[in-house]
Parts: structure tokens; C-alpha cells; sequence
């Protein structure tokens, strides 16, 4: 069963970090653009980060210089580094899979989902 787990999420202080990860498995995804997007309550989802599988990575301008996105081919893991959390940063994350390196912003465009994990930022 081809999957994406998507752990560490949580509620934490404004200011503060978190990591999240996403566990990948039933097929090889070392040759996916691996992306993040988040979902806030009564708002469309929306792109975050993503990298592609050469290591070529996007950032959406409200995240940049706060959060970074990895992975680890090798055991099938990509990761979210957020520092600096804000308030607005609160909503649901999801880890996604996609072939191709073009049209990452495009939720549509990812074939394979996580369920999500919860971030809350507090004020």
C-alpha cells in the first residue's frame, strides 16, 4: 500500500518550533518532488515548501527564513523544520508526492496524500 505518515504535530507557543515528519512507503518516492501544504480552518489548502528529487527547493514567501524542508531518500523520510512560529502558521500539514519537478504549487497536481497533523501556534 503505497503511503505517506505525516508525525509532529502539536500545539506550541508563538516564537516557538516544531518538526514534522512524513514516512513514506509501498513504492519508491527518491525520484517524487516531496511537498508540504497546510490547511486552515474555512481556508482552500496552500502550498508551503517543496524539493524536487534533485535537491531543488521552494519555499511560499510567508515561510521563507523560518522554515526548511529535508529529506532522506534513504529511509523514505522528508522533514518540515518550522522555527519562528506564528499564529498564522496554525492548521493542518500535509505531506504529498508528486512526478516531475514543474507545477509544485498546485495541490492538484500531488498524487499521493498524507492524512495530516495538526499544528496550533498560540499568541
Amino acid at each position: 500500500q503505497v503511503q505517506l505518515v505525516e508525525s509532529g504535530g502539536g500545539l506550541v507557543e508563538a516564537g516557538g518550533s516544531l518538526r514534522l515528519s512524513c514516512a513514506a512507503s509501498g513504492r519508491t518516492f527518491s525520484r517524487d518532488t516531496m511537498g508540504w501544504f497546510r490547511q486552515a480552518p474555512g481556508k482552500a489548502r496552500e502550498f508551503v515548501a517543496t524539493m524536487t528529487w534533485f535537491d531543488v527547493i521552494h519555499y511560499a514567501d510567508s515561510v521563507k527564513g523560518r522554515f526548511t524542508i529535508s529529506r532522506d531518500k534513504a529511509k523514505g523520510m522528508v522533514y518540515l523544520q518550522m522555527n519562528n512560529l506564528k499564529p498564522e502558521d496554525t492548521g493542518v500539514y500535509y505531506c504529498a508526492a508528486k512526478s516531475g519537478p514543474t507545477e509544485y504549487l498546485v495541490p492538484t497536481y500531488y498524487n499521493t496524500w498524507g492524512q495530516g497533523t495538526q499544528v496550533t501556534v498560540s499568541s
